[in-house]
């Protein structure tokens, strides 16, 4: 059976979610939370999208998005790929880090914005990484990445396993 084709059109919003091949982790310390973190500000400018808000889990991440150009697929495409190899070459592996196909679930903007930025900002909490939730982080693309929860990881060292940040647009105009 084929795969269900992704609905794709200008002005669209979509929870985005993307997990480790096996449900292994994707961030293996806090220098891969940073360097996944320096590729939406490129992704929003190469192909104009609207991240809203977002949350890195140990084994997946979450992005609320939006996307002016109806361009979804290549955005995603991009983004995965380029972490994919900089992570593989980082930390000399070779192979899928994803588990299968991302996840795109296309939002009702006017009705569900809020609660599911309500939702991908609580996501830590549910899963007992942080105890409350934190404020969300405001600023420039420059800010973009910085921690507001740390948890200790398995290995003892302290990491980020959640950032958010407040709705951005990264285009300059």
């Amino acid at each position: 059976m084929s795969r269900p084709l992704r609905l794709e059109f200008s002005g669209a919003l979509y929870h985005v979610t993307s997990r480790g091949n096996e449900k292994k982790a994707i961030y293996l310390e806090g220098s891969d939370f940073e360097l996944f973190l320096s590729l939406p500000e490129e992704v929003c400018l190469r192909f104009n999208w609207v991240i809203h808000s977002y949350c890195l889990m140990t084994n997946h991440y979450h992005l609320v998005i939006e996307t002016p150009e109806g361009n979804l697929l290549r955005g995603v495409r991009h983004l995965n790929g380029v972490y994919t190899q900089r992570f593989n070459s980082k930390h000399k592996r070779v192979g899928h880090l994803y588990q299968g196909r991302y996840k795109a679930i296309l939002v009702d903007k006017e009705n569900y914005l809020l609660e599911l930025c309500r939702y991908v900002v609580l996501n830590p909490v549910r899963a007992k990484m942080v105890k409350e939730p934190l404020a969300p982080l405001c600023g420039s693309p420059k800010d973009f990445g910085t921690p507001v929860a740390k948890i200790d990881s398995p290995h003892g060292e302290s990491i980020m396993p959640w950032l958010v940040l407040r709705p951005s647009r990264f285009r300059t105009t």
